[in-house]
Protein backbone atom coordinates (compact mmCIF):
# COMPACT_ATOMS: atom_id res chain seq x y z
CA UNK A 1 0.00 0.00 0.00
CA UNK A 2 1.31 3.21 -0.97
CA UNK A 3 2.12 6.06 1.79
CA UNK A 4 -0.69 8.87 0.53
CA UNK A 5 -3.62 5.98 1.16
CA UNK A 6 -1.98 5.16 4.39
CA UNK A 7 -2.06 9.01 5.11
CA UNK A 8 -5.86 8.73 3.79
CA UNK A 9 -6.85 5.51 6.05
CA UNK A 10 -5.31 7.29 9.13
CA UNK A 11 -6.14 10.86 8.69
CA UNK A 12 -9.87 10.37 7.66
CA UNK A 13 -12.72 11.20 10.03
CA UNK A 14 -10.33 12.62 12.87
CA UNK A 15 -10.48 15.62 14.15
CA UNK A 16 -6.89 16.75 14.54
CA UNK A 17 -3.48 15.10 13.62
CA UNK A 18 -0.51 16.17 15.49
CA UNK A 19 1.29 16.29 12.93
CA UNK A 20 0.96 15.31 9.87
CA UNK A 21 4.21 15.64 8.72
CA UNK A 22 5.30 13.83 11.51
CA UNK A 23 3.15 10.78 10.27
CA UNK A 24 3.97 10.86 6.59
CA UNK A 25 7.89 11.10 7.83
CA UNK A 26 6.44 8.03 10.04
CA UNK A 27 4.83 6.10 7.35
CA UNK A 28 7.97 6.74 5.21
CA UNK A 29 10.62 5.19 7.33
CA UNK A 30 8.35 2.10 9.32
CA UNK A 31 6.57 -0.35 7.61
CA UNK A 32 5.07 -1.75 11.01
CA UNK A 33 4.75 1.37 13.46
CA UNK A 34 3.27 0.71 16.68
CA UNK A 35 0.06 2.65 17.37
CA UNK A 36 -2.38 2.40 20.91
CA UNK A 37 -5.81 3.22 22.01
CA UNK A 38 -5.96 3.38 25.65
CA UNK A 39 -9.75 3.11 27.55
CA UNK A 40 -10.79 2.75 31.31
CA UNK A 41 -13.00 -0.20 31.90
CA UNK A 42 -16.08 0.80 32.76
CA UNK A 43 -20.14 0.60 31.95
CA UNK A 44 -21.76 -0.99 28.66
CA UNK A 45 -20.29 0.60 25.39
CA UNK A 46 -22.03 3.16 23.58
CA UNK A 47 -21.80 4.12 19.90
CA UNK A 48 -19.23 6.46 20.08
CA UNK A 49 -16.95 4.10 21.50
CA UNK A 50 -17.99 0.61 19.92
CA UNK A 51 -17.78 2.95 16.06
CA UNK A 52 -15.79 6.25 16.06
CA UNK A 53 -12.74 4.40 17.82
CA UNK A 54 -13.79 1.14 16.41
CA UNK A 55 -13.97 2.55 12.83
CA UNK A 56 -9.99 4.22 13.39
CA UNK A 57 -8.86 1.59 15.05
CA UNK A 58 -9.58 -0.76 11.94
CA UNK A 59 -8.03 1.97 9.52
CA UNK A 60 -4.51 1.69 11.37
CA UNK A 61 -4.72 -1.96 11.03
CA UNK A 62 -5.54 -1.86 7.43
CA UNK A 63 -2.58 0.77 7.59
CA UNK A 64 -0.02 -1.34 8.41
CA UNK A 65 0.06 -0.43 11.88
CA UNK A 66 0.97 -2.94 14.62
CA UNK A 67 -2.31 -1.72 17.45
CA UNK A 68 -2.36 -2.39 20.92
CA UNK A 69 -6.29 -1.81 23.03
CA UNK A 70 -5.13 -0.70 25.77
CA UNK A 71 -7.45 -1.57 28.62
CA UNK A 72 -6.50 0.80 31.26
CA UNK A 73 -7.49 -1.29 34.45
CA UNK A 74 -5.10 0.65 37.64
CA UNK A 75 -6.61 3.97 35.55
CA UNK A 76 -9.95 3.12 35.81
CA UNK A 77 -9.09 1.86 39.35
CA UNK A 78 -7.68 5.71 39.98
CA UNK A 79 -10.70 6.85 38.79
CA UNK A 80 -13.23 5.27 40.56
CA UNK A 81 -14.82 3.66 38.28
CA UNK A 82 -17.09 0.68 38.90
CA UNK A 83 -16.65 1.81 42.40
CA UNK A 84 -12.65 1.50 41.98
CA UNK A 85 -13.89 -2.50 42.53
CA UNK A 86 -10.60 -4.45 40.38
CA UNK A 87 -12.84 -7.30 39.91
CA UNK A 88 -15.70 -5.74 38.14
CA UNK A 89 -13.30 -3.80 36.15
CA UNK A 90 -11.61 -6.44 34.59
CA UNK A 91 -15.23 -7.87 33.91
CA UNK A 92 -15.68 -5.01 32.26
CA UNK A 93 -12.40 -5.31 30.30
CA UNK A 94 -13.03 -8.72 29.04
CA UNK A 95 -16.10 -7.05 28.05
CA UNK A 96 -14.69 -4.87 26.22
CA UNK A 97 -12.25 -7.46 23.87
CA UNK A 98 -15.63 -9.08 22.64
CA UNK A 99 -17.21 -5.49 22.15
CA UNK A 100 -14.29 -4.52 19.23
CA UNK A 101 -14.34 -8.02 18.18
CA UNK A 102 -18.49 -7.80 17.25
CA UNK A 103 -17.65 -4.52 15.76
CA UNK A 104 -15.37 -5.92 13.48
CA UNK A 105 -11.80 -5.53 14.53
CA UNK A 106 -10.46 -9.12 14.29
CA UNK A 107 -8.77 -10.39 17.76
CA UNK A 108 -6.19 -11.72 15.15
CA UNK A 109 -4.95 -8.18 13.94
CA UNK A 110 -5.08 -6.38 17.23
CA UNK A 111 -2.89 -6.66 20.93
CA UNK A 112 -4.60 -6.30 24.05
CA UNK A 113 -2.91 -5.34 27.03
CA UNK A 114 -3.64 -4.47 30.45
CA UNK A 115 -2.16 -1.83 32.61
CA UNK A 116 -1.81 -4.47 35.36
CA UNK A 117 0.81 -5.81 32.55
CA UNK A 118 2.90 -2.85 32.90
CA UNK A 119 3.14 -1.68 36.16
CA UNK A 120 4.58 -4.83 37.76
CA UNK A 121 7.70 -2.99 36.02
CA UNK A 122 10.04 -0.94 37.79
CA UNK A 123 11.38 0.80 34.61
CA UNK A 124 7.26 1.90 34.40
CA UNK A 125 7.16 3.68 37.44
CA UNK A 126 10.46 5.37 37.23
CA UNK A 127 9.28 6.64 33.82
CA UNK A 128 6.37 7.68 36.17
CA UNK A 129 8.22 10.11 38.52
CA UNK A 130 11.00 11.41 35.55
CA UNK A 131 7.73 12.79 33.79
CA UNK A 132 6.24 14.18 37.27
CA UNK A 133 9.82 16.24 37.56
CA UNK A 134 9.10 17.61 34.69
CA UNK A 135 6.49 18.56 34.47
CA UNK A 136 4.31 21.34 36.69
CA UNK A 137 1.73 20.65 39.14
CA UNK A 138 -0.58 23.27 37.31
CA UNK A 139 0.42 21.11 33.69
CA UNK A 140 -0.84 18.23 35.65
CA UNK A 141 -4.19 19.65 36.79
CA UNK A 142 -4.76 21.47 33.88
CA UNK A 143 -4.45 17.67 32.24
CA UNK A 144 -7.54 16.10 34.66
CA UNK A 145 -10.25 16.55 31.80
CA UNK A 146 -8.92 13.30 30.42
CA UNK A 147 -10.53 11.63 33.46
CA UNK A 148 -13.90 13.38 32.96
CA UNK A 149 -12.68 16.00 35.77
CA UNK A 150 -13.51 19.39 35.34
CA UNK A 151 -10.49 22.00 35.80
CA UNK A 152 -12.43 23.81 38.64
CA UNK A 153 -12.34 20.73 41.67
CA UNK A 154 -11.32 21.37 44.37
CA UNK A 155 -12.20 18.00 46.26
CA UNK A 156 -8.96 16.44 44.80
CA UNK A 157 -8.24 12.74 45.71
CA UNK A 158 -3.83 12.83 45.49
CA UNK A 159 -4.42 9.60 43.29
CA UNK A 160 -5.95 11.40 40.33
CA UNK A 161 -2.49 13.62 40.26
CA UNK A 162 -0.57 10.74 38.89
CA UNK A 163 -2.90 9.89 36.65
CA UNK A 164 -1.67 11.97 33.52
CA UNK A 165 1.97 10.87 34.32
CA UNK A 166 0.78 7.20 34.03
CA UNK A 167 -1.14 7.64 30.98
CA UNK A 168 1.83 9.57 29.40
CA UNK A 169 4.26 7.06 30.71
CA UNK A 170 1.92 4.23 28.99
CA UNK A 171 3.25 5.45 25.69
CA UNK A 172 6.72 5.72 26.22
CA UNK A 173 6.93 2.29 28.36
CA UNK A 174 4.87 0.21 25.11
CA UNK A 175 7.68 2.08 22.93
CA UNK A 176 4.68 3.70 20.34
CA UNK A 177 4.90 5.93 17.31
CA UNK A 178 0.87 6.45 17.39
CA UNK A 179 -1.04 7.75 20.08
CA UNK A 180 -5.18 7.90 19.48
CA UNK A 181 -8.33 8.92 21.60
CA UNK A 182 -10.82 11.05 21.92
CA UNK A 183 -10.50 14.99 21.86
CA UNK A 184 -11.07 14.86 25.36
CA UNK A 185 -7.91 12.98 25.74
CA UNK A 186 -5.34 15.03 23.70
CA UNK A 187 -3.76 17.29 26.81
CA UNK A 188 -1.90 14.08 28.17
CA UNK A 189 -0.93 13.26 24.49
CA UNK A 190 0.74 17.44 24.65
CA UNK A 191 1.94 15.92 28.00
CA UNK A 192 3.85 13.13 26.65
CA UNK A 193 4.67 14.72 23.60
CA UNK A 194 6.42 17.97 25.18
CA UNK A 195 7.94 15.86 28.14
CA UNK A 196 9.48 13.58 25.28
CA UNK A 197 11.16 16.05 23.62
CA UNK A 198 12.66 17.28 27.26
CA UNK A 199 13.80 13.81 28.25
CA UNK A 200 14.60 12.70 24.65
CA UNK A 201 12.26 10.16 24.43
CA UNK A 202 10.34 9.37 21.26
CA UNK A 203 7.64 11.76 20.84
CA UNK A 204 3.94 10.13 19.75
CA UNK A 205 2.05 11.46 16.63
CA UNK A 206 -1.36 11.98 18.16
CA UNK A 207 -4.62 10.68 16.43
CA UNK A 208 -7.44 12.55 17.84
CA UNK A 209 -11.30 11.90 17.14
CA UNK A 210 -14.43 14.02 17.28
CA UNK A 211 -16.40 13.07 20.86
CA UNK A 212 -20.53 12.29 19.55
CA UNK A 213 -22.80 14.26 20.72
CA UNK A 214 -25.55 12.61 23.94
CA UNK A 215 -28.79 12.29 22.51
CA UNK A 216 -30.25 15.34 24.48
CA UNK A 217 -27.67 17.64 22.46
CA UNK A 218 -26.21 20.12 24.75
CA UNK A 219 -28.97 20.99 26.97
CA UNK A 220 -27.60 24.23 28.89
CA UNK A 221 -25.47 26.75 29.23
CA UNK A 222 -21.65 25.39 29.20
CA UNK A 223 -20.63 26.66 32.83
CA UNK A 224 -17.98 23.55 33.61
CA UNK A 225 -14.81 24.18 32.30
CA UNK A 226 -12.95 20.99 30.96
CA UNK A 227 -10.32 22.31 28.33
CA UNK A 228 -9.57 26.60 27.52
CA UNK A 229 -10.45 26.16 23.89
CA UNK A 230 -14.09 26.48 23.83
CA UNK A 231 -15.02 24.60 20.66
CA UNK A 232 -13.38 21.57 22.61
CA UNK A 233 -14.91 22.22 26.03
CA UNK A 234 -18.49 22.19 24.43
CA UNK A 235 -17.42 18.85 22.80
CA UNK A 236 -16.46 17.12 26.30
CA UNK A 237 -19.53 18.23 27.84
CA UNK A 238 -22.29 17.41 25.77
CA UNK A 239 -20.47 13.86 24.57
CA UNK A 240 -22.25 10.72 24.72
CA UNK A 241 -21.85 9.35 28.36
CA UNK A 242 -22.77 5.68 29.15
CA UNK A 243 -23.41 6.51 32.19
CA UNK A 244 -27.00 8.00 31.14
CA UNK A 245 -28.72 5.69 29.32
CA UNK A 246 -31.64 7.72 27.85
CA UNK A 247 -28.75 9.73 26.53
CA UNK A 248 -26.80 7.12 24.68
CA UNK A 249 -27.08 4.15 22.19
CA UNK A 250 -25.53 0.99 23.31
CA UNK A 251 -24.06 -1.13 20.66
CA UNK A 252 -25.88 -4.15 21.35
CA UNK A 253 -29.53 -2.15 21.82
CA UNK A 254 -32.09 -4.00 20.27
CA UNK A 255 -34.36 -2.42 17.61
CA UNK A 256 -36.47 -0.82 19.22
CA UNK A 257 -34.59 0.51 21.99
CA UNK A 258 -33.08 2.57 19.05
CA UNK A 259 -35.66 3.62 17.46
CA UNK A 260 -36.95 4.09 20.99
CA UNK A 261 -33.93 6.68 21.36
CA UNK A 262 -33.97 8.30 17.88
CA UNK A 263 -37.29 9.26 18.43
CA UNK A 264 -36.80 11.41 21.92
CA UNK A 265 -33.61 12.36 20.99
CA UNK A 266 -33.24 16.26 20.18
CA UNK A 267 -33.08 17.39 16.50
CA UNK A 268 -33.35 21.26 16.18
CA UNK A 269 -35.40 22.08 12.65
CA UNK A 270 -33.26 23.45 9.86
CA UNK A 271 -30.34 23.08 11.84
CA UNK A 272 -26.85 21.25 12.07
CA UNK A 273 -25.88 23.02 15.52
CA UNK A 274 -26.18 20.91 18.21
CA UNK A 275 -28.06 18.15 16.60
CA UNK A 276 -27.05 15.05 17.90
CA UNK A 277 -29.22 12.94 15.10
CA UNK A 278 -26.99 14.73 12.56
CA UNK A 279 -23.87 14.10 14.50
CA UNK A 280 -24.56 10.11 14.46
CA UNK A 281 -25.72 10.36 10.79
CA UNK A 282 -22.26 12.29 10.35
CA UNK A 283 -19.64 10.27 12.78
CA UNK A 284 -21.48 6.27 11.82
CA UNK A 285 -24.06 5.74 9.34
CA UNK A 286 -21.81 7.49 6.60
CA UNK A 287 -18.47 5.69 8.37
CA UNK A 288 -19.99 2.23 8.21
CA UNK A 289 -22.22 2.80 5.72
CA UNK A 290 -22.63 3.61 1.65
CA UNK A 291 -25.48 6.01 2.05
CA UNK A 292 -28.54 7.10 4.19
CA UNK A 293 -32.18 6.42 3.24
CA UNK A 294 -34.76 9.04 4.63
CA UNK A 295 -38.54 7.78 4.06
CA UNK A 296 -40.60 10.58 3.53
CA UNK A 297 -44.63 10.41 2.18
CA UNK A 298 -44.81 10.88 -1.34
CA UNK A 299 -46.21 14.56 -0.69
CA UNK A 300 -43.34 15.57 0.43
CA UNK A 301 -40.67 14.25 -2.04
CA UNK A 302 -41.04 10.43 -1.37
CA UNK A 303 -37.94 8.44 -0.60
CA UNK A 304 -34.41 10.57 -0.23
CA UNK A 305 -30.87 9.03 -0.70
CA UNK A 306 -27.62 10.60 0.23
CA UNK A 307 -24.32 8.88 -0.22
CA UNK A 308 -22.33 11.97 1.44
CA UNK A 309 -23.21 13.97 4.26
CA UNK A 310 -22.71 17.37 3.02
CA UNK A 311 -25.78 16.89 0.64
CA UNK A 312 -28.07 15.23 3.82
CA UNK A 313 -26.87 18.39 5.74
CA UNK A 314 -27.80 21.18 3.11
CA UNK A 315 -31.05 19.28 2.76
CA UNK A 316 -31.84 19.28 6.02
CA UNK A 317 -30.48 22.73 7.22
CA UNK A 318 -33.32 24.04 4.00
CA UNK A 319 -35.87 22.43 5.29
CA UNK A 320 -36.20 19.64 2.59
CA UNK A 321 -35.84 17.11 5.69
CA UNK A 322 -38.22 17.02 8.05
CA UNK A 323 -36.99 16.46 11.77
CA UNK A 324 -39.02 13.09 12.27
CA UNK A 325 -38.18 11.71 9.01
CA UNK A 326 -34.34 12.34 9.83
CA UNK A 327 -34.98 10.33 13.16
CA UNK A 328 -36.89 7.84 11.14
CA UNK A 329 -33.55 7.53 8.36
CA UNK A 330 -31.45 7.13 11.28
CA UNK A 331 -32.69 4.72 13.30
CA UNK A 332 -33.06 2.00 10.60
CA UNK A 333 -29.57 2.88 9.51
CA UNK A 334 -28.41 2.09 13.01
CA UNK A 335 -30.34 -0.77 13.25
CA UNK A 336 -28.88 -2.02 10.37
CA UNK A 337 -25.47 -1.44 11.38
CA UNK A 338 -25.32 -2.72 14.67
CA UNK A 339 -27.01 -6.47 13.45
CA UNK A 340 -23.85 -8.01 13.54
CA UNK A 341 -23.39 -6.45 17.07
CA UNK A 342 -26.50 -8.04 18.55
CA UNK A 343 -25.88 -11.07 16.44
CA UNK A 344 -22.48 -11.54 18.07
CA UNK A 345 -23.99 -10.99 21.43
CA UNK A 346 -26.56 -13.70 21.08
CA UNK A 347 -23.73 -16.31 20.22
CA UNK A 348 -21.36 -15.12 23.30
CA UNK A 349 -24.30 -13.67 26.13
CA UNK A 350 -21.41 -14.24 29.01
CA UNK A 351 -19.83 -11.19 29.19
CA UNK A 352 -22.98 -9.45 28.47
CA UNK A 353 -24.85 -10.63 31.17
CA UNK A 354 -22.16 -10.45 33.40
CA UNK A 355 -21.27 -6.76 32.71
CA UNK A 356 -25.38 -5.80 33.00
CA UNK A 357 -25.43 -7.69 36.55
CA UNK A 358 -22.49 -5.01 37.83
CA UNK A 359 -24.30 -2.33 36.35
CA UNK A 360 -27.90 -3.38 38.30
CA UNK A 361 -25.72 -3.18 41.29
CA UNK A 362 -23.62 -0.19 40.97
Amino acid sequence: MDIEKRMELVTRNTEEVITREELRTLLETESKPKAYWGFECSGLMHLGMGFICGAKIKDLIDAGFDFTIYLADWHSWINNKLGGDMRSIRVAGEYFKHCFTAVGVEPGKVRYLWASDLVNDRDYWERVIRIAKNASLTRVWRALPIMGREMALKNLETAWVYYPCMQATDIFQMDLDVACAGMDQRKAHMLARDVGEKLGWKKPVCVHTHLLMGLSGLEKKVKTQFDENRRINIQITAKMSKSVPANCIFIHDAPDEIRGKIQNAFCPPKSAENNPVLEIAKNVVFVWSEELKIPRSSAYGGLAEFRVYEALEKAYVKGEIHPLDLKNGVAEALVKILKPVRGYFRQHPETLEKMKRIEVTR
